[in-house]
């Protein structure tokens, strides 16, 4: 079986970084951009940042703004109408996973316009374009969209979300500027910062994983669990580290998926808005305890790679429980509930069949029927 690597053309790292892409927009004789981007990033000004580099060298963009923390299908139909008004030839995203899962479908529907229905992508669509061309500007060291072929769609009619898997909306520029992550307040760091640790963990464990991407991934857990705590007290060094942190994992997991702690987080997301990181952070410890026995030797080198020490001298149980510990005083340190007061017990089975249904599902580890699932929910009530 041949395992596949897929990587933007181009990606930019460190201080400043926002300032190679006029130079690559140039390069590609783009005409004008369309700036996806969320409405507090507008209001903080981390947009200007980038629009300056453009308005300095002379490019044209339009902004759009319509995108809510976990995007909808109405926000991609409506940036599907507004980047045809605009006559734009490609996508600057900046934010998080909100502004670049939202590029990603506009740039996806207007190259494939068959699939203009929002739930058509849902999955493995056979979509036969590659996307508009998107430069990807994270302004949040958690999700690493910018590096995969990943998107995550809100259908609040149904109250669920849907997660598509296409190569074809792979970013061509990632531009990773840790200075565009420096005005995000101590929370928002937090959860996409174990956004990212879930990623890597996720990704580690997964059935698809191998040599490759474990080299990612566990270096990913080294420097998330070095940096994250730094990053929540908005030291630079922190800020840096977390930005290649998450990228790295986001080269590791694209490749390889994810599991259930993601389709879990994606469904309490969709039912109660919970803010994705959030719930991916209290969800990883616990489904870490339910898929430790499928796993081999793997806890033992997350439980190193987070910083624990005596772990050669462990036995299995021990390093498997060192692991799941490290994780959970992580979440802790960083500010992260434990419990989810939202939760109702009349929720859980809708919230299990929804999690079971998830494209993230069945990379698990381990199996896990409706009724697993509604135990592992439980836990965090």
């Amino acid at each position: 079986m041949a395992n596949r690597i897929m990587l933007n053309q181009t990606s930019y790292h460190g201080a400043g970084a926002v300032q190679e892409i006029a130079a690559e927009a140039k390069s590609r004789a783009f005409q004008k951009a369309f700036v996806c981007t969320d409405p507090d990033l507008i209001k903080f000004h981390v947009t200007d940042k980038v629009t300056k580099v453009l308005d300095d060298a002379g490019l044209a963009y339009v902004v759009y703004s319509d995108i809510k923390a976990n995007p909808t299908i109405e926000n991609v139909q409506h940036g599907v109408e507004e980047f045809k008004k605009a006559e734009a030839d490609y996508i600057i995203a900046i934010g998080g996973g909100s502004s670049m899962d939202t590029a990603k479908a506009i740039g996806i529907i207007i190259a494939n316009p068959e699939f203009e229905d929002v739930r058509s992508l849902e999955g493995v669509a056979p979509t036969k374009q590659p996307c508009v061309p998107i430069i990807a500007v994270p302004t949040t060291a958690g999700t690493a969209a910018e590096v995969t072929i990943n998107y995550v769609i809100t259908d609040v009619e149904k109250k669920r979300k849907f997660v598509c898997v296409d190569p074809h909306d792979m970013p061509i520029v990632a531009v990773v500027d840790p200075d565009m992550m420096a005005s995000m307040p101590k929370g928002l760091t937090a959860s996409t910062g174990m956004d990212a640790l879930t990623h890597a963990i996720e990704g580690y464990t997964t059935k698809a994983a191998w040599e490759m991407t474990d080299m990612f991934h566990l270096k990913a857990i080294e420097i998330i669990s070095k940096s994250l705590r730094g990053a929540v007290a908005n030291e630079k060094e922190g800020r840096d580290g977390m930005a290649l942190g998450q990228y790295i994992a986001g080269m590791g997991f694209s490749n390889v998926g994810l599991g259930i702690a993601h389709s879990m987080a994606h469904t309490l997301g969709a039912v109660y808005d919970t803010p994705h990181g959030v719930a991916c952070a209290m969800m990883l410890p616990i489904v870490m305890e339910y898929n430790a026995e499928c796993t081999g030797e793997k806890y033992k080198e997350i439980a190193k790679a987070m910083g624990v020490e005596g772990v050669d001298s462990m036995s299995v149980e021990e390093y498997r429980k060192a692991a799941v510990d490290a994780v959970r005083k992580l979440s802790v340190d960083v500010g992260i509930p434990m419990k989810l007061e939202a939760l109702k017990e009349e929720d859980l089975q809708f919230l299990a069949e929804s999690a079971y249904a998830d494209a993230c599902a069945p990379g698990n580890p381990k199996e896990a029927s409706v009724e697993d699932l509604k135990e592992l929910f439980r836990k965090l009530m």
